[in-house]
């Protein structure tokens, strides 16, 4: 028996303009220009959660290509850039000041952490060499998915939980996992013509023009928690081996991603992952120091300089030996 045709605008979402394609606004069912992205994403959450009621029945197609459609509006609101972009071609002229806010301003805006906490976090961060968002999450201060989606507003670009998407895994074939672990990004889909790849962070300029020869088109970041992406990766990659992807699309090759060649490649290492290698170094070095330190207090006790200055040195060298190793077996990573 073939199934009823249906309007999934007018009978999912509710869109009684008859008029298509819809804009962006109209999809998310939002005022045109709405401006407030905590709006924008929590409309995207209601409508997602409702559409894929239907993922696994008689319209799971239609579901789908809708569950797209709707993340592509989403991605393209949320993205500072892009919205400045969307909206100057749907006619609107007044963008206001379009000041960027930090993402302390806009944790604490969003009360989504006290301004005590918010103190502990950068005295953490200070002293490990953390940026302060980061070691909110370190110290469990404020949901995760709350701080990065503060810190992709800082930075002017959307956030997406990867468990809210079906990846297309045509990208997915074209990298390596060995590449996707050690600069930690996953590509999502093509919007726009343009490879939207989720991280934790900004993709590396480097990393950015591999992805781009890889593909054969510009990309673009999608911040997305590093739980989320870790969790995409053990899905997406395990037990895909070290294959590799070629450094562009084949000649001949029916879409950008479909240029996949069993290929092996060393990813390089990026500076973001030395500078968090080297985070967890300090971190080592200091715990080591410290207990080196009470260690000798608590077997002999110390009182005089000569004897301090001694014992300093000792937990200085095996906090350099401990940090030394935490350096190379982070390095050593794949």
């Amino acid at each position: 028996m073939a199934k009823k045709p249906i309007d999934v605008y007018r009978d999912w979402l509710g869109i009684e303009d008859t008029n298509r394609p819809l804009n962006y606004y109209q999809l998310l069912r939002l005022p045109l220009f709405h401006d407030d992205i905590n709006a924008i994403r929590e409309q995207y959450r209601k409508l997602n959660a409702y559409v894929r009621k239907f993922a696994t029945g008689d319209y799971a197609f239609e579901s789908q290509q809708l569950l797209n459609e709707l993340a592509k509006a989403m991605l393209c609101l949320t993205d500072v850039q892009r919205k400045r972009e969307y909206d100057a071609m749907l006619g609107r002229k007044d963008f206001g000041e379009g000041v960027r806010r930090t993402v302390e301003e806009v944790l604490l805006a969003n009360k989504t952490i006290t301004p005590e906490a918010l103190e502990r976090a950068r005295r953490f961060a200070q002293a490990v060499g953390l940026a302060v968002h980061e070691a909110i999450i370190q110290q469990k201060l404020a949901a995760p998915e709350a701080v990065m989606q503060a810190y992709a507003e800082s930075e002017g670009l959307p956030y997406l939980d990867l468990e809210d998407m079906t990846i297309d895994e045509s990208l997915i074939n074209v990298l390596p996992p060995a590449f996707v672990r050690q600069n930690s990004c996953v590509p999502v889909m093509i919007d726009d013509n343009q490879v939207l790849v989720a991280s934790p962070f900004p993709i590396n300029p480097d990393v950015e023009e591999q992805l781009r020869l890889r593909f054969g088109l510009p990309v673009r970041t999608v911040i997305t928690t590093p739980a989320s992406l870790n969790a995409a990766i053990l899905k997406y990659y395990s037990g895909r081996g070290g294959t590799a992807a070629s450094a562009g699309p084949s000649r001949g090759a029916s879409t950008p991603a479909a240029s996949a060649v069993s290929k092996p490649v060393t990813a390089p290492r990026t500076p973001e992952r030395f500078r968090q290698d080297l985070q967890y170094t300090i971190v080592a070095f200091n715990l080591t120091v410290i207990l080196v330190m009470l260690v000798q207090f608590l077997v002999r006790p110390i009182y005089d300089f000569g004897t301090l200055l001694g014992a300093f040195f000792i937990a200085a060298l095996v906090g350099a030996l401990v940090g030394a190793g935490t350096f190379f077996y982070r390095s050593r990573r794949p």
